[in-house]
């Protein structure tokens, strides 16, 4: 038994209904993905516009308390981003916009947690079905090879029964389709979903660290005739020598 033939039989002993299964299996998956993150977006949903103004307001009357307390009340994320940022604003902003980086980038873990399922399935769900459909055509030639029919009798009674066996391949198929555009079509609605929650957070930080900047403490010049003082400051008397006795 040659290479081609040892996996023929062994597709043809499987079959094409472990196919089915495993597409079931992994649409029950994507969907369960799906509905996790519909309720996690859901979960983070404020009024970003009336956030950020009222952030520019509690910045102006320079009360970073409140203007913490305000974010820390919103369950979005933009707000947990500058929440970072307002605990190191005593430090600068310098300091400032590195923990807000940091906070955004863990934000961004968590918006885009599980969409790679969902993208790798969208894009690889066809082929597992088409597979399928590759092992049901090779079923069915291999039963009508089985069944010895002549060129007459495959045109005649035996035709219907080829065609109805490479029917229920193509099964597969569209099963793989079905499970494919869902998660491909959720999959972009999160991205973008992902993508404008993140540009938000990047324009609530902006506000924050314009105005750390426009209060940072610039320290004066020493003033011109204080180090003209310094200059016209009497020299201390040498030590004279002690006398001879």
């Amino acid at each position: 038994m040659n290479l081609v033939e040892w996996l023929q039989r062994l597709m043809t002993n499987f079959g094409a209904g472990w196919v089915l299964w495993l597409l079931m299996v992994l649409s029950i998956i994507s969907v369960a993905i799906m509905l996790e993150r519909g309720w996690f977006y859901w979960s983070l949903r404020d009024d970003i516009a009336r956030l950020a103004s009222d952030l520019r307001e509690r910045l102006r009357d320079n009360d970073l308390e409140a203007a913490k307390k305000r974010m820390e009340a919103s369950p979005s994320a933009e707000a947990a981003v500058v929440v970072a940022g307002l605990l190191e604003a005593d430090r600068g902003a310098k300091s400032a916009e590195e923990a807000m980086q940091g906070a955004a980038a863990l934000q961004r873990m968590k918006l885009e947690r599980r969409l790679a399922y969902l993208g790798t399935l969208g894009n690889n769900a066809p082929f597992i079905g088409l597979f399928g459909t590759v092992i049901g055509v090779v079923r069915a030639f291999e039963e009508l090879g089985k069944q010895g029919n002549t060129v007459a009798q495959t045109a005649g009674a035996g035709a219907p029964q080829v065609m109805a066996a490479i029917a229920e391949a193509l099964v597969a198929t569209a099963v793989g389709l079905a499970v494919a555009i869902p998660a491909v079509m959720m999959y972009n609605y999160y991205q973008r979903l992902s993508r404008s929650i993140l540009a938000n957070t990047e324009a609530l930080t902006h506000v924050l660290l314009a105005h750390l900047s426009g209060n940072s403490v610039v320290l004066p010049a020493p003033h011109v005739t204080q180090s003209r003082r310094s200059e016209r400051a009497p020299r201390s008397e040498e030590p004279r020598p002690a006398e001879e006795t």
